[in-house]
């Protein structure tokens, strides 16, 4: 048998990865080296974006189970004063999912995992490594380790770090100048123990020994250290070093050890994402440093990215002529888009991690200057960046590049089915529905009004998904407020939820269709 594609790695980006290629009706098969999900956690936070697309997949409501919201993050400077606060996006929320939330990581892996069991069209197998990737012009091939050969039209791989894939298709790696020694420890932490404790998230911008306190899930905590140099990191990662460490907060009567761990935080970007038939995503393409917590956002916009795209190839809504062009855009966005972000994370490391006293005194002076002397709370979403070329419009529209907003929709009582008799105890549908569950994914063309709608549009683009606002009864006007700010009155999505173009009026909505057909390889059409 011959897939539609393989995915070595059975993480989070690989599960996703498959299950969105498998929703999607394609034939994947997906192995991993390890037998089950990683009991331990590792990952801390997600965000809405990434919460979007477990919602896509089905297990967005089950996933929320596992997470609580994030707690603000205070940075404190040398002589203990606030000299930044990072926060929460304000309600209503543009993803309509609580911007940034923490959550147990091996429970939300399986949750993933038994979405991808579910799909009839895939295979997994555990305990299977893989020893080669080759790969003809129509095929490309994995060797397993005993002796088997799977084939497939393409292959991903999600195999984190030490990626075999990425050696496979000669991929070297560009470091972007951040290596430092940390100690990650997670605890489980009593009633006693909580007490001591701050309440909310902390990073310590302390010369002498900067690090970060973490609130997770439940009674979860997690401390990640900075290790002077000559420490021993094996020696800090034992019970008796770790808890050296943590007793400025807790001590062993406070609490349990759960995980030890002394890591590099490295910075590092393949330079190449893409070979031939076989692509890498996730760790496998990049390490930054976990400041942020992106780590495993990252690795869901790879997948993300990448499986719309090659499900229009592999669905033949892209001519083969064309094919080439949009799955190079793989790298073209994401590349630059993990790029920049990963200077934003460097340069918060920088910030935290300031070994000189003269230099940091400097650091924590001059941010409370450009506060003027009050600290202002910066949502975490402020510092992602937006696509920057690949697919996108020429026309650079300030949404143009963005991720577009899933507002929340009011179901009427004629929509949910009618009001109930008096007595009737049977409980009517949710009133409101994110706007996806509504919609469904795909392209979509979103309008402000209905004259944008141009009967030569739906013609040209059969498949295209189409609404105006009017139509869609938004709750908290999210969407209203987002086409007054980017002052435009369409918008043109892609199935990865980013904003490929707007427009002004008829006339530019009707160009910006013709433009995205024309660079998906369509027939070019004029539209009228």
């Amino acid at each position: 048998m011959i897939y539609d594609v393989a995915v070595v790695g059975f993480g989070p980006s690989g599960a996703v990865a498959a299950a969105l290629l498998g929703q999607a009706g394609h034939s994947v098969y997906v192995c991993d080296r390890d037998s089950a999900v990683y009991d331990k956690p590792r990952a801390a936070s997600l965000d809405h974006e990434v919460l979007r697309v477990f919602q896509q997949l089905g297990i967005g409501q089950a996933v929320s189970a596992f997470t609580e919201p994030f707690t603000d993050s205070c940075f404190y400077g040398v002589d203990g004063q606030l000299i930044r606060r990072m926060t929460m996006l304000a309600p209503p929320h543009p993803q309509a999912w609580t911007p940034s939330v923490v959550f147990d990581q091996p429970q939300v892996e399986a949750l993933l995992r038994a979405a991808v069991h579910k799909l009839p069209n895939l295979r997994v197998e555990l305990d299977t490594e893989v020893l080669a990737v080759t790969q003809t012009a129509d095929i490309a091939t994995l060797t397993l380790a005993d002796e088997r050969q799977i084939s497939a039209r393409y292959v991903i791989g999600c195999d984190g770090a030490s990626s075999t894939v990425r050696r496979q298709i000669d991929a070297e790696l560009d470091d972007l100048g951040f290596d430092q020694p940390w100690l990650v420890v997670d605890v489980l932490v009593n009633q006693c123990g909580l007490a001591k404790l701050p309440a909310t998230s902390v990073q310590y911008c302390e010369p002498a020994r900067p690090c970060t306190f973490l609130i997770l899930t439940g009674a979860h905590r997690r401390w990640e250290i900075s290790l002077q140099p000559g420490e021993d990191p094996q020696q800090a990662a034992t019970p008796e070093g770790s808890w050296a460490l943590l007793q400025r907060w807790i001590t062993p009567a406070d609490a349990t050890l759960w995980r030890q761990a002394s890591y590099r935080f490295h910075a590092l970007v393949a330079q190449r994402w893409r070979r031939g038939r076989v692509f890498i995503a996730g760790d496998a393409a990049h390490q930054q440093p976990p400041f942020l917590g992106q780590g495993l956002c990252q690795g869901v916009r790879d997948v993300a990215n990448l499986a719309w795209k090659l499900g229009a190839v592999l669905g033949g809504r892209v001519p083969e002529v064309a094919a080439d062009a949009l799955l190079d855009s793989y790298q073209t966005e994401r590349s630059a888009h993990v790029r920049a972000l990963t200077a934003t994370l460097i340069h918060v490391g920088e910030l935290i991690g300031e070994r000189d006293v003269v230099r940091a005194r400097e650091r924590d002076a001059r941010l409370i200057a450009a506060a003027g002397g009050v600290i202002p709370a910066t949502p975490r979403q402020d510092v992602l960046p937006r696509l920057v070329s690949g697919l996108l419009a020429r026309d650079e529209g300030s949404a143009r590049g963005t991720l577009f907003p899933q507002p929340w929709l009011m179901m009427d009582a004629a929509r949910r089915g009618g009001a109930r008799d008096a007595g009737d105890a049977t409980e009517l549908p949710a009133p409101r529905r994110r706007l996806d569950d509504a919609l469904g994914n795909g392209w979509r063309l979103v309008c402000r009004t209905h004259g944008l709608i141009a009967a030569p549009t739906l013609a040209a683009w059969p498949d295209l998904r189409i609404s105006a606002l009017p139509d869609l009864h938004e709750a908290d006007g999210v969407l209203a407020a987002w086409f007054t700010r980017h002052a435009c009155a369409a918008a043109l999505v892609r199935p990865d939820n980013y904003v490929f173009g707007t427009a002004g009026d008829a006339a530019a909505t009707a160009a910006l269709c013709l433009e995205a057909l024309a660079a998906l390889g369509r027939p070019a059409l004029t539209l009228h």
